[in-house]
């Protein structure tokens, strides 16, 4: 690829097949970021131009560079409002490679996704909504999700296909009636994590494990207090990922009280990709114990599955969904320890055929068949 800018920031180089917009894009990890970066890579491998747009939410990374094939712009970030950032030149820089792109696509939640669809017209537009925003109670934080939704409400009436992970989460969302009758489900893609070896495992126990950001809406401190209620002294619970740079900030301290001195826990902190295979080979439950709207999938129960990891979820919408499709685990209701503790108790003496359930797993949610799927919408819009 070209370079993307000149010195003084003049645009040059070719047009885009297709140009991604978002606020936190790699090497920022979450749900989002990653369902985004797979499916980018995953279109340049079959030849598309793509180009990501987002905000340099880390001053280390560059302003511009090349990443597995898919040109990546970072627009400078002004300021921080909890999760939210604030960079000035993002939408401008949006709407300029939009204009010369054959089809842009934006990743919900985006506060800015409303006047971007209102300036880009000629473009056809795709936008996947991946949750509601949920925040605390208070007259700021309901101001920001009342504009969140405006603008969310905005860009999809403006949009030539409404992406979701699922249709069991869309019903539920606060925007319902905005995508009513025009949704396509398509899972996020799932990275095949095969090959690892369980250098992650002390012992014969059970070994349950989560791995994810450490906020508050993945309800950690629930999945403690569960497997706590295990009697093996063998069991061990393995929580991996990142407390120390996460948006909007951690709530690590409140599961390290929810531990206390129990030698059977650990927190591993943030995993990268090559240790993956090894985390998910060491495992024999996983469990994603969300607790609000801001979980509306939870791509790494689906990344347990397909490695034969059977997978305890939250009953709601959306992150239920896998498990109710494949009949790989158990469903509880959220912030219910005790359910949690009986569901891990089931799976330790299930007779499940893992080899099975992992194959039904790969089918829905490998990362190649959902980027065709992709591939397939795009094309037919342009």
């Amino acid at each position: 690829m070209p370079i993307l800018t000149d010195g003084a920031g003049v645009v040059k180089g070719s047009d885009y097949d297709l140009v991604v917009a978002l606020n936190y894009y790699a090497p920022y990890v979450s749900g989002l970021t990653e369902a985004a970066r797979v499916t980018a890579e995953g279109l340049a491998a079959r030849g598309l131009r793509v180009l990501v747009v987002a905000a340099r939410h880390d001053p280390r990374t560059p302003k511009e560079e090349t990443l597995n094939g898919v040109d990546v712009i970072r627009t400078p970030v002004v300021a921080r409002i909890g999760k939210g950032i604030v960079s000035p030149t993002f939408v401008p820089t949006v709407v300029r490679w939009a204009k010369r792109a054959r089809l842009l696509h934006l990743h919900l939640p985006l506060l800015e996704a409303g006047l971007i669809s209102a300036t880009v017209r000629e473009t056809p537009l795709v936008v996947t909504y991946q949750c509601d925003v949920t925040l605390p109670r208070g007259a700021f934080n309901g101001f920001q999700v009342a504009m969140l939704d405006f603008s969310h409400a905005r860009a999809m009436r403006r949009a030539d296909a409404i992406l979701v992970t699922s249709e069991d989460y869309a019903v539920s969302s606060r925007l319902w009636r905005s995508m009513a009758g025009r949704i396509r489900a398509i899972p996020a893609p799932a990275v095949d994590r095969s090959g690892g070896n369980p250098s992650f495992r002390d012992g014969d126990g059970l070994h349950v494990g989560f791995l994810g950001r450490i906020v508050e809406e993945k309800g950690l401190e629930y999945l403690v207090e569960g497997f706590r209620r295990l009697a093996s002294p063998d069991a061990r619970l393995l929580i991996g990922g990142d407390y120390s740079s996460v948006a909007g900030g951690s709530v690590v301290e409140e599961v390290r009280r929810a531990i206390g001195d129990d030698p059977r826990i650990s927190l591993l902190g943030f995993l990268a990709d090559e240790q993956l295979p090894d985390f998910y080979a060491s495992l024999d439950v996983f469990v994603l114990p969300s607790v609000n709207s801001l979980e509306a999938y939870g791509l790494v129960q689906v990344e347990a599955m397909m490695q034969g990891v059977p997978v305890v979820s939250s009953d709601l919408p959306g992150v239920r969904m896998p498990v109710r499709d494949t009949g790989f685990g158990r469903i509880v209701p959220p912030r219910d320890p005790e359910a949690i503790g009986r569901a891990l108790e089931e799976l330790m003496r299930a007779d499940i055929d893992t080899g099975g359930c992992a194959t039904i797993a790969r089918g829905k949610y490998w990362a190649p068949v959902v980027v065709d799927q992709h591939a397939e919408l795009f094309a037919s819009l342009w």
